[in-house]
């Protein structure tokens, strides 16, 4: 019951979310403030009125188009607030599925880690998204977004960790940071050319969060980037839209890697096992 009211409202609170990650995406890798001056058209320069800043609606009731000067508003903007309205409201029902303590009468720690837990897990989905779109537009992933996520990872994670007594969880979520942040330096230090150090230190942002999981959710976002990010490539090279030599981002591939292996790494882990007779 309370999941039918909660998720749907999750899923609403990242359409908003969705909208400021437009700003953000378009203003940090211009070292600009994303905060100050409000938005506006960047073709006139007219400020955004708040009747048009409704995520997905606006645009669709402008139709793509600036009120002002008429110059058209890309399709990415409503698609960006829509996709992290689905993505939240996916993360809360992921939670709500797998994640929250068993029980009819959950104590009070126990509920306030889970609410910890869940906005840690919204936070990273936001910036993935953020990271994500950066990369593709830029080949960077910046340290303004990657490295405040230790910080608000370690916070969120391990308050919830402490309250919930799971010190397991806690202890293979500096492990996970740990051994990711180290493979992909050491990647880095061996084919320097593949890889940059903004992967270095994104590894180990979504080490913290995979290894608050499980070990399997580990195992699965490491390997599923490299899988997913290969195939991708060979794509490319096969449809002939890019050749061996095509420096292709990272950054998307290791987060979506990251989300499989925090929703699906245990169910996935438990199926390969056990095509060799292992439980």
């Amino acid at each position: 019951m309370l999941a039918s009211v909660v998720v749907p409202l999750v899923g609403v609170f990242g359409l908003l979310i969705g909208s400021f990650l437009n700003v953000v995406v378009y203003r940090v890798p211009a070292k600009r403030s994303i905060v100050s001056p409000p938005s506006a058209c960047p073709h006139c320069g007219a400020p955004i009125r708040p009747g048009d800043n409704i995520p997905v609606v606006s645009w669709i009731v402008l139709r793509g188009k600036c009120r002002d000067c008429k110059a058209p508003i890309s399709i990415r903007y409503p698609l960006v607030e829509f996709g992290t309205g689905v993505a939240f409201a996916g993360v809360a029902l992921w939670f709500f599925l797998t994640q929250l303590p068993g029980g009819s009468s959950p104590s009070a720690s126990d509920t306030a880690a889970s609410a910890l837990a869940l906005v840690a897990y919204l936070y990273l989905a936001a910036i993935s998204i953020a990271l994500a779109l950066i990369d593709i537009d830029t080949h960077t992933l910046p340290n303004r977004i990657v490295l405040p996520a230790y910080l608000v990872g370690a916070v969120l994670l391990g308050v919830s960790g402490l309250l919930a007594g799971d010190f397991a969880a806690l202890a293979t979520a500096a492990i996970g940071a740990a051994a990711l942040f180290l493979f992909y330096f050491l990647l880095v230090i061996a084919y320097p050319r593949g890889m940059g150090m903004g992967d270095v230190k994104l590894a180990g942002v979504l080490g913290l969060f995979l290894g608050f999981v499980g070990w399997q959710s580990i195992v699965v976002g490491a390997f599923g980037a490299f899988l997913l990010g290969g195939v991708f490539s060979l794509v490319l090279v096969a449809l002939r839209r890019a050749s061996r030599k095509t420096a292709v981002p990272f950054g998307p591939w290791m987060l979506l890697g990251a989300w499989l292996g925090i929703l699906f790494g245990n169910d996935i882990m438990s199926t390969y096992l056990g095509l060799f007779g292992i439980s």
